[in-house]
């Protein structure tokens, strides 16, 4: 017990938000009152740039009315936010459902913290083009709120009860509103869905393949060590799980000799920079780079050159992890980790995991396991994510921030 609270220790100072494949649903309403601390002009949290894994996502594209993404969007009628619609169009009122929810909890907040007062939004989905070019207002997933009486000595105290209210970036962007976003729908980042879409295979120690969705707590799949020595080490458990929603993954693609590997955008892949194993998110991998695969008698990995990279939709999506940290999926080298490009920092925080799967087996040792994230790997973010947004506050440029 001594040893799995020096773990725990461990995993709770590195205070990473890791997760299968990216940050979860947020922190909903206050459970309890307590004090806040306003946010300062121009300060935003988390302290990284809106369109960053650690914040809103990646911009996915303008949202029109005549465009299939349009049935993204959901009105929100809340008798509880008051919409200036000036373009009298009900546009302010359309958004994403993460944006929604986000919301529908931050007007609750407000009423709580002053009666009386209601949530006001001032912009929400433009389809005119009034803001800078990637604006996720463009996605339906931004808003720009104030307070009904518009009091604007209240701004502050409203950023911080917008990151409490979950939404996945803050900025108290001008003296006459508030900015929040959030990440997209279908985006690794938003959802707390898996890695590799189901049909992925491994090879077992027997050296049968299987694929990725019917691994069971025990099975001996083909790893790598930290030199990159081939190794079969022990499958743990699913990180997170989904057997049935549909996702874009992309797919790396080489052509000599022809293998791919489908992923998440922000799970972690090896590639070879300077003779050295790098990991790096599959969104940022680029054609020309160098992927380690398994070589024709299966004995070592060997580098072969990206050919193509593109999209896919698959059903299910799943986040192995094994006691080495990495796997070999569809006869590549990748992480089991997301969302933190560090892959010793990720492999670290879940040492108690690993300890615990060694000590007490049968906790894991379940034939079926439910759909949806871990709780360990859940407790990681969320601790993580309240650590990133009470970070000292560095200020960037707008040319940063888009």
């Amino acid at each position: 017990m001594r040893a799995l609270s020096v773990s725990l220790c461990l995993a709770l100072l590195v205070l990473l938000p890791v997760r299968a494949c990216g940050p979860g649903r947020g922190y909903g309403r206050r459970k309890h009152p307590k004090k806040l601390t306003p946010l300062a002009y121009k300060q935003f949290i988390p302290n990284v740039a809106e369109k960053t894994l650690g914040a809103s996502g990646r911009y996915e594209g303008k949202i029109t009315r005549n465009s299939e993404r349009f049935k993204e969007l959901t009105p929100n009628y809340n008798p509880d936010i008051i919409f200036k619609d000036e373009e009298n169009t009900g546009a302010d009122r359309l958004m994403t459902q993460r944006c929604k929810d986000k919301l529908n909890s931050l007007a609750i907040s407000v009423m709580n913290q002053w009666p009386g007062v209601k949530l006001r939004v001032t912009e929400g989905w433009d389809e005119d083009g009034h803001h800078f070019e990637e604006s996720l207002h463009y996605e339906g997933r931004a808003v720009d709120i104030t307070t009904s009486d518009r009091d604007k000595s209240k701004y502050g105290t409203l950023s911080r009860l917008a990151v409490e209210a979950g939404f996945d970036w803050v900025y108290y962007e001008s003296k006459a509103h508030i900015h929040c976003s959030v990440k997209a729908e279908n985006s690794v980042a938003a959802k707390s869905g898996g890695c590799f879409p189901g049909s992925a295979h491994v090879r077992l120690k027997d050296g049968a393949m299987k694929k990725v969705k019917d691994l069971k707590v025990g099975d001996m799949v083909l790893a790598a060590d930290e030199s990159g020595n081939l190794v079969y080490s022990e499958f743990i458990m699913f990180v997170d799980r989904d057997d049935v929603r549909r996702r874009v993954f992309h797919v790396i693609e080489t052509r000599n000799p022809p293998t791919r590997i489908a992923l998440t955008a922000a799970h972690l892949l090896f590639i070879v920079q300077n003779s050295t194993l790098t990991e790096t998110f599959a969104s940022d991998i680029t054609p020309g780079q160098e992927v380690m695969i398994l070589d024709e008698g299966g004995h070592s990995l060997r580098a072969v050159m990206v050919d193509r990279i593109y999209e896919e939709e698959h059903e299910g999506s799943f986040a192995p992890l094994t006691g080495h940290g990495t796997i070999v999926v569809d006869d590549i080298l990748a992480s089991c980790y997301a969302a933190v490009q560090n892959q010793k920092l990720a492999h670290l925080s879940f040492a108690p995991v690993r300890l615990v799967h060694k000590v007490a087996p049968f906790l894991f040792n379940r034939s079926v396991q439910n759909d949806g994230v871990h709780w360990y790997s859940d407790f990681l973010y969320r601790i993580g994510t309240r650590i990133l947004g009470e970070a000292a506050f560095h200020p960037i440029s707008m040319e940063d921030k888009s």
